[in-house]
């Protein structure tokens, strides 16, 4: 599904790159952040959200505080006209936490997240074991140096556009 491109400006980008900070912030908070009226962010937030640049609101989760110490990234060569076939089947497995097509030896990224290397195996031996997967190579991440959500590059010479 190809997306059309939506013109958003300095102000729609501040109140993007604020909700990143905290997507629980008010429409009064983000106002005077922005430096607009409440009126302005509640109908820019909700014009985002109707073109689809506002996906979701949603939290950031520190894995290993709660067990999750394993993170692999397993790329996966699939037979010619079945990639999307297996990337579903993949991605409604509970420890996935993403799916991409990619270009290059492999058809497919997966990043997953895993409490032991026992759970971690029995997924990599799964999926080798799919119907259409012809090969797959795993890496074992060893330390997640930065990981979050990239912010909208703001002009101050032209408005924030």
């Amino acid at each position: 599904m190809k997306h059309s491109e939506v013109e958003i400006d300095g102000i729609d980008k501040k109140i993007i790159n604020n909700l990143i900070d905290n997507a629980r912030y008010s429409y009064r908070q983000l106002a005077g952040k922005v430096g607009v009226s409440v009126a302005t962010v509640m109908n820019r937030v909700k014009r985002l959200e109707k073109a689809g640049v506002i996906a979701k609101y949603t939290i950031g989760v520190k894995y290993s505080f709660i067990g999750y110490d394993m993170q692999i990234i397993m790329d996966v060569r699939v037979s010619k006209g079945k990639l999307s076939e297996v990337e579903e089947k993949i991605a409604k497995h509970p420890n996935v936490f993403a799916v991409y097509d990619n270009t290059g030896p492999f058809d497919a990224t997966i990043i997953a997240k895993f409490k032991d290397r026992r759970s971690a195996d029995a997924f990599i031996k799964q999926v080798q074991k799919y119907d259409f997967v012809e090969r797959t190579e795993t890496k074992l991440l060893l330390k997640t140096v930065t990981e979050h959500m990239i912010k909208l590059p703001i002009n101050p010479n032209n408005n924030g556009n």
